[in-house]
């Protein structure tokens, strides 16, 4: 490394992760496309957010990370996906997996990042794989689809069914593996979020040690496999985190709409077929930007308020009770929908014209539409399951809260 860009990489990891993740919003924005078109985050994205630390704001500090809390998380990936919501969707999942790690044993998070702490860990819940017991571990096969981040991982978190010696089923774990262990096939064709390179990982009996398997069972509860427990992010409630991570790239869409529009407004755009020679003159335009401003305000206040709840029980010796936990659930989907609806204004502000080619509104929506619509998310089921925590019915449609 030359003298000038060891200082610039000294000048960067000064600065708070969100002043980095902001930093970096006219570099995504200006390979956006490229990113789209070649179905996976410019490689130039991936190293500028390398040195600016923004893959390892969920690892130890003890193994060289930052160790943020779940607001910075959000606030750094509602900002990045301002500028691109691929690049921003990859961030938060690798983060997210990351996180997930630093629930392992430690001779996991060594095997991770002793010799490398910028490894980065993709993966997926889903237990669409099979296992059997072995001496010290289980042999794995299986396909996981819609692992985002693969492409730019050295290790996968992978959802698998645990078996007994007779092959029934005992619990649900998730598998820590190399990518080298694994193939990955090229399935991810899609209208939106194009770029994150979601394909389908692919293993074929593969060996996992017992200390890198983690009981989804248990981690659901709070009981993690970490022996640091004074640190105070891994012990952050399981499915919350998993869940609202997700919210982040939805308000910085909705965000970077409003971002388009505006510009667009300022540069005196009209509306056809009527008087108006400028659109910002119009009381439609006014009330549309001003409640598309409103709807995007509410979406981040909910996604922060869910993050401070995780924030201030992680940091109790109690896990979170389970209806906050439930809560957090409900104000996912209220993020994704109020910004979903924040950005249908603004394309009614800026009208048919928002779907040319040329204009980074139509990805931005399309992004929107795609990454909103991710299971965990589901603004209909989180309805159901607060509503059931609320009124004390036991049973409920999930065990993911």
């Amino acid at each position: 490394m030359t003298t000038a860009s060891a200082t610039s990489t000294a000048e960067t990891l000064a600065q708070t992760p969100q002043q980095s993740a902001s930093a970096l919003v006219p570099l995504l924005q200006s390979n956006a496309a490229r990113t789209e078109t070649d179905r996976k985050v410019a490689e130039e994205n991936i190293q500028a957010l390398t040195d600016a630390g923004l893959f390892r704001l969920t690892v130890p500090r003890r193994l060289g990370g930052l160790e943020t809390d779940f607001r910075t998380f959000l606030e750094v990936t509602s900002e990045l996906a301002r500028g691109c919501g691929s690049t921003a969707w990859v961030v938060t999942l690798i983060n997210v997996c990351n996180w997930l790690v630093g629930l392992y044993p430690e001779q996991a998070q060594q095997e991770v990042w002793g010799d490398d702490p910028h490894a980065r860990v993709c993966g997926v819940l889903a237990p669409s794989a099979t296992s059997r017991p072995v001496v010290g571990g289980h042999m794995v096969s299986g396909r996981w689809g819609f692992a985002s981040g693969s492409l730019h991982s050295q290790w996968a978190t992978v959802g698998v069914p645990l078996m007994d010696d007779s092959g029934n089923q005992t619990d649900q774990g998730m598998a820590l593996v190399p990518m080298s262990d694994l193939s990955i096939e090229d399935t991810w064709y899609v209208a939106g979020m194009r770029g994150t390179g979601s394909n389908t990982l692919v293993a074929d009996e593969i060996f996992v040690p017992s200390h890198r398997i983690m009981s989804v069972t248990q981690a659901v509860q709070g009981a993690y496999g970490t022996e640091h427990e004074d640190e105070t992010l891994y012990r952050s409630a399981f499915v919350p985190v998993l869940s609202l991570v997700l919210a982040g790239p939805q308000t910085g869409l909705a965000q970077a709409g409003k971002d388009v529009v505006g510009v667009s407004l300022a540069k005196g755009k009209g509306i056809s077929y009527t008087f108006y020679e400028r659109a910002v003159e119009a009381p439609s335009t006014q009330i549309q930007f001003a409640e598309a401003a409103q709807l995007i305000d509410t979406a981040r206040l909910h996604m922060l308020r869910a993050a401070d709840d995780i924030d201030t029980w992680a940091a109790k010796s109690e896990y979170m009770p389970f209806a906050i936990r439930a809560r957090v659930r409900m104000d996912t989907g209220y993020v994704a929908r109020r910004s979903r609806e924040a950005l249908d204004l603004l394309l009614n502000i800026q009208g048919a014209g928002s779907f040319a080619e040329a204009s980074p509104l139509q990805r931005i929506w399309r992004d929107q539409e795609t990454g909103s619509r991710h299971a965990v998310i589901n603004p209909a089921i989180a309805n159901e399951l607060y509503g059931r925590a609320l009124l004390g019915i036991e049973e409920q449609v999930t065990p993911l809260i």
